[in-house]
Parts: structure tokens; sequence; C-alpha cells
């Protein structure tokens, strides 16, 4: 993950909310070493090293979030994945895996399983770090990783939610997070050339995208997959969902598909 978090709470006792706010960071720390492909001793690093005919038993965290992940690749068709064709080298067969619940484990069948939980290890380790919150019973809540990943608990007292502002260029819309999650993706955070995951070719081009779902893992697949697929597909996806929403902006010009969490009167969008 390799990215920033931040615990804000509103209200409540200030000694409990901080020690609160500590237990929320320690789970952020846990999952850093679980799930960075950037730590050699990470269970995603094990998994990689794993031959064909391998299996390795996981942490209950780790296959939850291959779990999840698996399941938001097949709802966006691929578009959000956890390996990428442009990464394997010519020749090199498509990774193929299972997943065993009842076991805990991973089985490699063929290739290499280098995943890449850039997409949605920020969201998996908020929502883990809400539940955490939550055994606290801790009042109003918002969680921010890397300033594009963002969960709110309730909202504070008198305010219809936590405010969020999307910006893009010089266009700005707000709303209104509660008990949902906010992703966001664009060329300004990933770069200019963003490749589809299911070809390796160049991406269709667009500025900035978003994400309203309950879970933040959620959010922020969804919101990398916005900058992936086209808008017809994007429309027919979403169309599916009666909890999710996707928002565009490309030089002042908004879109949104879906349905959010929750709607809120006073959102701009």
């Amino acid at each position: 993950m390799a990215t920033e978090f931040e615990v804000r709470i509103a209200g409540g006792e200030p000694d409990y909310a901080a020690q609160a706010a500590q237990a929320a960071f320690a789970m952020a720390d846990r999952l850093e070493t679980l799930l960075s492909r950037f730590t050699e001793q990470s269970e995603i690093s094990a998994i990689a090293a794993l031959q064909p005919g391998e299996q390795l038993r996981l942490s209950e965290p780790v296959f939850t979030c291959l779990e999840t992940a698996v399941a938001l690749e097949r709802f966006t068709r691929g578009a959000f994945a956890l390996t990428a064709t442009a990464v394997r080298a010519p020749g090199e067969p498509p990774p193929d895996w299972s997943l065993n619940r009842d076991a805990l484990t991973i089985a490699c069948r063929r290739g290499r399983l280098a995943f890449d939980l850039g997409a949605i290890g920020k969201g998996f380790a908020l929502d883990r770090m809400a539940e955490e919150l939550a055994e606290w019973e801790c009042p109003p809540w918002l969680l921010i990783a890397g300033g594009s990943s963002v969960l709110a608990g309730a909202p504070p007292p008198g305010t219809p939610g936590w405010e969020a502002r999307l910006e893009e260029g010089g266009s700005v819309r707000r709303c209104w997070l509660a008990q949902g999650a906010l992703g966001g993706s664009g060329v300004g955070m990933q770069g200019l050339h963003i490749l589809d995951p299911r070809t390796g070719a160049s991406a269709p081009r667009r500025a900035r995208a978003w994400a309203r779902a309950h879970s933040a893992a959620e959010a922020d697949a969804l919101s990398t997959a916005a900058m992936v697929l086209g808008e017809d597909e994007l429309a027919e996806i979403m169309a599916a969902r009666a909890d999710a929403q996707v928002i565009l902006c490309d030089a002042g010009r908004w879109r949104a598909y879906g349905q959010p969490p929750a709607r809120v009167a006073e959102d701009e969008i």
C-alpha cells in the first residue's frame, strides 16, 4: 500500500477517541505487512513465489482481500484486475489460481501470481480499520488513505455527512458521505498512460473518475475500472447495481452512472 492513513473522530471523550484511532492505525500497519508487494516477507510476496502445483495457507485478511478482488474483477469484466496482461513477459501464460475458503488457501495452477493490490489494498485497509472503530463503539468518524480513498461512518452531529469535494481542472462538485465510501482515480494520480489490464493497450482517455459504494475496497476498484471502461460498457455494468455510483469528469463535463449507497439531497452531482 505504501500510503498515509488518517483518522478523524468527531466528538466523544478525547482520550478514548485517541485510543480508538491508535487501534485503527495498528490494523493498517498489520495489513501493510501482509498485503504489500514491496515487502519481501508479506503474504503477497509469498504468493508471487508459488510454482504451479503449489499452494499456500493465507491469513484471513489476505484471503478475504483476494476473494473480494476476484469478485470485483468479474463484476467489472476485467477492467479491474489483480494481474495485468501488460506486465507478463512475452510468451508467459496467463496466471491461473484457485481459492479455498474452507482451508484459507490459494493454489497456483499456472503462471506467476504477481498480484498488485494497489487499486484495492487501501480501501480494504479502510474497511478493516472501520471494523476496529466499530469494536470501540466510536463516535462519528472519517478514514482517509492517500487522499484518494475515503470511508465515512455516521455523520457529525447536525450535518448531512462528511463533505467531500470532487475536483477536475476548475470544476468542482460536492457530496456528503455517511456510512459509505468514495474512491478516486485519475491521470494526475496514476500517470498519463493508463493501460487496460485485459489487453495491455492504452485505455480510453478520461481525466478523472470517482466511485461511491458501501465499502472502500469496492469504491477503489470501481473508480479504477471506470478509467478503463468505455461509457456504454460502464453504463451497462452500473445498471446492474442499485447501491453504487461512478462519476466521471472531462473538461468540465460531469456524468454519473448508478445510484450512491445513500442519496443525500444536498449533493451537487
